[in-house]
């Protein structure tokens, strides 16, 4: 396993997410194939330099993306190399998708770069109103709600952190009708589904998050992008 690259996780950020991400990477490389076992836990916790509790952590968000499964006596075996899509509905009506798909568009113009300034310019108090934020989401998600609100919130706060009322102008006009989910009815909704997709946004939210405690202007602007592109890329699928 020390052939495949793992580097002990830095103190900075959260633990569990660094080492998922590690092995998420080695997976989808297929460094360990489909089939196999990952190492035991006390080897992980040795080869990062985490606790059992951190390891047992980033196996259970690798089992959310549904990459492996863990058996008693047996280990945990990788399932697929790359994460089970996950979808926040059964099915949506195309007049509606093409409502988000273009509020996405919109987005996408602004937020990176919102991401980016908010990195630059963020105080103390930016970065707690970010964390509450954050942690609202992951709070509601868990306790089956859509989380709309809690969406909304943490997008709000990275325009509140660019210290430019233009930007929360905008958002504030745009409101719930910013977050996709806001859009869609009841009855087209996938509770199961749409729990796992709340994970994969929770993900991307500690990543924007990360980057702009950090004050990494091109991480933040990468990592809202991509979290944006993603969602676009999901909703445009059921064009299909």
């Amino acid at each position: 396993m020390n052939s495949l690259g793992v580097k002990r996780v830095s103190q900075q950020g959260s633990l569990s997410r660094q080492v998922s991400q590690q092995l998420e990477a080695i997976i989808a490389a297929g460094e360990i194939a489909v089939g196999d076992k990952l190492p035991p836990e006390n080897g992980l916790c040795e080869m990062f330099g985490v606790s059992r509790t951190v390891v047992r952590e980033a196996i259970t968000h690798l089992k959310s993306l549904g990459l492996v499964e863990t058996r008693r006596g047996i280990g945990t075996r990788v399932l697929r190399c790359a994460p089970e899509e996950a979808y926040p509905a059964k099915r949506i009506s195309l007049t509606t998708v093409e409502d988000i798909l273009g509020i996405l568009e919109l987005r996408l113009t602004l937020e990176p770069e919102a991401a980016a300034l908010a990195a630059s310019r963020r105080d103390d108090a930016d970065i707690e109103r970010l964390r509450q934020a954050h942690a609202r989401f992951i709070e509601a998600f868990q306790h089956q709600s859509q989380a709309r609100e809690e969406d909304f919130s943490f997008h709000f706060a990275v325009a509140q952190a660019t210290h430019n009322p233009a930007f929360t102008t905008v958002y504030e006009q745009l409101n719930l009708g910013a977050i996709p989910r806001a859009k869609l009815l009841s009855v087209e909704l996938d509770t199961a589904a749409t729990h796992r997709y709340l994970e994969r946004v929770a993900d991307e939210h500690a990543d924007i998050l990360e980057a702009i405690i950090a004050g990494d202007a091109n991480a933040a602007r990468d990592a809202m992008s991509h979290h944006l592109s993603r969602a676009s890329n999901t909703y445009a699928s059921y064009r299909e």
